[in-house]
C-alpha cells in the first residue's frame, strides 16, 4: 500500500521524508495552486460573494505531477502546516485532485520531528472546514476592499495607489505617529543630582532631588535655570542627614515562551531584524535544517502562533538541560505554566520553541548561517528560561534630607540570584549603594544641576507597530509581516536612518482621503471586529458569507456615493507646455507631484518637480555647477529618489549627477575619500565611499565619525538610540 503526503514546501518534504518508510510519497506543492484571478475580482457578489477560484498558471506542471502520484497511490494524506492558510491549501488540493473535502485526510504537527510525524500519522483527522471557510472569508474581504478600493483611489488620487483592510490601517498608524511628531511641543525641564560625602568612609552617595517640603516633585515642575538657581541657593551651607532607608527583597521570572509577535518584537530590539526577515529565518528553521549525520531535522515549533503553552516533554526536557548546563539550583521542582493573554490564542497548540531542549545553540551552530544561528539561539534561550529559577532581586532606597526640608533619593539594587537572567538577560543592572544608617549625617560634596528638553515618540519600528497591531486586535499571527512589507513596498513608507518607519507624501494623501469618507476601513475598532469575525467562523460560531454582506453593502453604497462627489484634485500653475503651448497642472503619482500638460493624450509631456521630498513643487533650480559634457549650467532636479543635477540644454544633452548627501566621515579604507548617503536599485539606504568604484567600502548604517574603543573599526547609529561597533564581530555598544 502506497500512500501520499502533500505539503507546501519542497524543504518541508525534505525533512519528513526522512522519517518515512518506502510505502509513503512525500510531494510539495509550492504553495497555494489555487487562488482568486488577478486580472478580475473573481468573486461573484450577485451568488452569496461565492469566490471563483482559477489554478494559478505557473503551477501547471505541478499540479499534472500531482495527480499523476495521486493515481498511482492508495491513499493521499495532506500534511499542510496547522493553521486556517493550511488548513484551506488543504482544501483547495483536495479539490484540484478530486477528492471530495469531507473525505478528504488531513494530519498536523507542530513540529517536524520523527515522533510528531508519526504521531500524526496515526491520528489522521478530517479537513476542518470552518477553518476554510475563515480563511476564504479573509481572502474574499480583503479582495473586495482591495479591487473595489484601489481603482477609487486611481481614479481620485493617483494610478498605482492600492488599498487594503489591515495595511490601510497599518498606514494610519505610522501617519498619524508622524504628526504626532512634528506637532510636538519640546518643553524644558531640569534636575537637581546631589553628590553626598559619607564621613566614615571614602565613599559616595548620588542622589536626584525628588521633593520640596510636602511637596513631590514631578519631572516637568523644575522649568527654567531661574528655579534651579533660587534651590542651589537655599541649598547653600545646609546639613544633610539620611531620613529613611527602604530595603525590599523581590523575585522576577522569566517572560513566556515566544508567540509570532513576541518574537518578531523580540528579534527586532535584540536582533535588528525586521518581522519579514524573522519569518523567513523562522520558516527555515522549523522546516528543516541539515545537520551532519543526523541529516535534515526541524530545529523549532511552528512560528505562526499566539499560544505560550509548552510540551510535557518539552518542559521535562527543559529540566533535564537545565540542571546539566547550570546545576541544579537553577532548575524548578514543578514545571512552570503561562496564561494566554490573547483571548482568541487558537490558531496553534504551542509557542515557538525548540523541537529538542537538548539541542543546544552550540551544538548546532556549525550547520546554520549567522542570521539563523542568532534567531534559534533567541529562541531557544527565551524557551529554556522559562522553566529556570526566578531572579531574586535586592533593592534599597536612601531617602537624604536637608536641614530646609528639600528630600533626595538615591535607589539601588544588587542581584541576590541571577536564576533565568544567567540564559535570559535583560536590562537589570547593579547598582550598589554605600552602606548608611538612619539618621547618619553626610556631606554635601558637590549639586549638579542638568538641563533636559522632552522628546517626541519614536518613530515605530517593525516591534512597535508589530505591537500596537496586536494590542488593537488588528491582523493575526500570520498577518503582520506580509502588512509591514506590503506598505513598503507599495510606496507607503520608507525607512529612516535608525531603519523605523517614515511615511511618505502619498502616504498622508490616501490616509486622509479614507479616513474622511471611509471611516470604517481605517477604523482600530471595526478592523479589529473584522478579525473577531473571523475567529468567531473558524470555531463555528457565525457563517462567512453574512458576514461579508453585513461589510460590503453598506461599503460598496458608499463607495458609489463618494465616486460622484469627489473629483480628482489638480492644481493650476503658471508653466506653459515648452511642447504644445498648453497649461501645466500639477498632478498626483505614487512617487509625489510632477508637471502634466493639459493637453493630454495627444501632448504627454511631464515634468519633474524640485524641493524638498515629495511635498514640494518648485520649478528646476539653477546651480554653479557647469556640465563637464557640454558646458552648459546645471540645473538641480529631483526625483522619487531624491535630488539630483541635470544638463540645463536637456534632451540636446542628457548628463546628470547625484548630488552626494554627506556624513562628514572620512573612509576608513582609502582615506582619501568621504562617506555619503546613497540608495540602492531596491530604495533602501547606505553609505559608502564617494570614490567609488575605486574604493568599495560601504555600510548599511550611518556612521557616527568616532573609532570604537576596542577595535578602531567605525562606530555606526543602532536602534533604539544605541551606538555600536560596524564590525560583526565586536560586540561593542552603548547608548547614543
Amino acid at each position: 500500500m502506497s500512500t501520499l503526503v502533500i505539503v507546501e514546501s519542497p524543504t518541508k518534504a525534505k525533512t519528513i521524508t526522512k522519517f518515512l518508510g518506502r510505502n509513503y510519497i512525500v510531494r510539495s506543492s509550492f504553495g497555494h495552486l489555487r487562488d482568486l484571478p488577478k486580472t478580475k475580482m473573481g468573486v461573484d457578489i450577485e451568488h452569496n460573494f461565492e469566490p471563483q477560484y482559477v489554478v494559478n498558471r505557473d503551477k501547471s506542471k505541478v499540479v499534472k505531477e500531482l495527480k499523476d502520484f495521486k493515481s498511482k497511490a492508495d491513499e493521499v494524506l495532506f500534511a499542510t502546516d496547522e493553521d486556517r492558510e493550511g488548513e484551506a491549501i488543504s482544501w483547495h488540493l483536495a479539490h484540484i485532485l478530486g477528492i471530495k473535502p469531507e473525505k478528504a485526510k488531513r494530519i498536523v504537527f507542530h513540529e517536524i520531528t520523527k515522533s510528531a510525524i508519526m504521531h500524526a500519522l496515526k491520528n489522521p483527522r478530517p479537513l476542518d472546514l470552518k477553518l476554510v471557510d475563515a480563511q476564504q472569508a479573509r481572502r474574499v474581504v480583503d479582495r473586495l476592499v482591495g479591487y473595489e478600493l484601489s481603482p477609487f483611489l486611481w481614479r481620485k488620487v493617483a494610478k498605482g495607489l492600492s488599498a487594503g483592510r489591515v495595511q490601510s490601517v497599518a498606514v494610519r498608524f505610522v501617519v498619524e505617529r508622524e504628526r504626532e511628531i512634528k506637532d510636538f511641543k519640546t518643553e524644558e525641564y531640569w534636575t537637581i543630582e546631589g553628590i553626598f560625602d559619607i564621613e566614615k568612609s571614602d565613599e559616595k552617595i548620588s542622589a536626584k532631588l525628588v521633593g520640596i517640603g510636602d511637596k513631590k516633585l514631578e519631572k516637568l515642575d523644575l522649568k527654567n535655570k531661574d528655579e534651579v538657581d533660587k534651590i542651589l541657593n537655599d541649598l547653600n551651607g545646609v546639613k544633610y542627614t539620611v531620613k529613611n532607608l527602604e530595603e525590599k527583597k523581590s523575585k522576577r521570572t522569566a517572560p513566556a515562551a515566544f508567540t509570532t509577535s513576541t518574537l518578531q518584537q523580540e528579534a527586532n530590539h535584540r536582533l535588528g531584524f525586521s518581522a519579514k526577515q524573522t519569518m523567513r529565518l523562522a520558516q527555515q528553521l522549523y522546516e528543516g535544517i541539515e545537520l551532519g549525520s543526523e541529516g535534515q531535522i526541524g530545529l523549532i515549533t511552528y512560528m505562526r502562533t499566539d499560544s505560550v503553552n509548552l510540551s510535557e516533554k518539552f518542559l521535562n526536557d527543559s529540566k533535564e538541560t537545565i540542571s546539566k548546563e547550570y546545576g541544579e539550583k537553577y532548575s524548578l521542582e514543578k514545571p512552570r505554566l503561562y496564561q494566554n493573554k490573547s483571548k482568541n490564542a487558537q490558531e496553534a497548540h504551542e509557542a515557538v520553541r525548540p523541537t529538542e531542549a537538548m539541542r543546544t545553540p552550540n551544538s548546532v551552530e556549525p550547520f546554520l548561517d549567522k542570521n539563523q544561528f542568532r534567531l534559534y539561539d533567541l529562541i531557544w534561550r527565551r524557551a529554556v528560561a522559562t522553566q529556570m529559577a526566578p531572579a531574586e532581586l535586592n533593592s534599597l532606597g536612601i531617602d537624604i534630607v536637608s536641614s530646609n526640608d528639600y528630600d533626595f533619593r538615591a535607589t539601588g539594587q544588587t542581584i541576590i540570584f541571577d536564576g533565568y537572567l544567567k540564559l535570559y538577560p535583560d536590562k537589570t543592572k547593579e547598582n550598589i549603594l554605600p552602606k548608611v544608617a538612619v539618621d547618619e549625617s553626610l556631606k554635601c560634596g558637590e549639586l549638579k544641576p542638568e538641563q533636559h528638553f522632552t522628546e517626541p515618540p519614536s518613530r515605530y519600528s517593525d516591534a512597535t507597530l508589530v505591537k500596537a497591531l496586536e494590542e488593537f486586535g488588528i491582523g493575526r499571527p500570520s498577518t503582520f509581516a506580509p502588512t509591514i512589507a506590503t506598505i513598503e513596498d507599495r510606496g507607503y513608507v520608507e525607512r529612516d536612518e535608525k531603519k523605523r518607519l517614515m511615511p511618505k507624501e502619498i502616504a498622508y494623501v490616501v490616509n486622509d482621503l479614507l479616513v474622511a469618507h471611509f471611516p470604517n476601513i481605517v477604523d482600530f475598532k471595526f478592523t479589529a471586529q473584522m478579525e473577531e469575525d473571523l475567529d468567531d467562523i473558524s470555531v463555528g460560531k457565525k457563517e462567512w458569507q453574512p458576514v461579508i454582506a453585513a461589510f460590503y453593502h453598506p461599503f460598496k453604497e458608499n463607495l458609489n456615493k463618494k465616486d460622484k462627489e469627489l473629483k480628482k484634485t489638480e492644481e493650476k500653475t503658471d508653466e506653459v507646455c515648452e511642447k504644445c503651448g498648453k497649461p501645466m497642472v500639477i498632478k498626483r503619482g505614487r512617487f509625489g507631484k510632477f508637471l502634466a500638460c493639459t493637453g493630454f493624450p495627444e501632448c504627454k509631456n511631464t515634468k519633474s518637480l524640485t524641493g524638498e521630498g515629495d511635498t514640494a513643487h518648485a520649478a528646476p533650480e539653477p546651480t554653479n555647477e557647469v556640465c563637464e559634457k557640454c558646458g552648459k549650467p546645471m540645473m538641480r532636479k529631483v526625483s522619487r529618489f531624491g535630488p539630483f543635477l541635470s544638463c540645463s540644454d536637456y534632451p540636446n544633452c542628457k548628463n546628470i549627477k547625484n548630488i552626494e548627501k554627506k556624513t562628514n566621515v572620512k573612509c576608513p579604507k582609502c582615506g582619501q575619500g568621504e562617506i555619503i548617503e546613497r540608495r540602492s536599485k531596491r530604495g533602501k539606504i547606505f553609505f559608502s565611499c564617494n570614490r567609488y568604484p575605486d574604493c568599495d567600502f560601504a555600510l548599511w548604517d550611518r556612521p557616527t565619525g568616532e573609532a570604537c574603543p576596542e577595535c578602531k573599526q567605525l562606530l555606526v547609529y543602532a536602534a533604539k538610540g544605541t551606538v555600536k561597533c560596524s564590525n560583526k564581530e565586536c560586540s561593542y555598544k552603548h547608548s547614543a
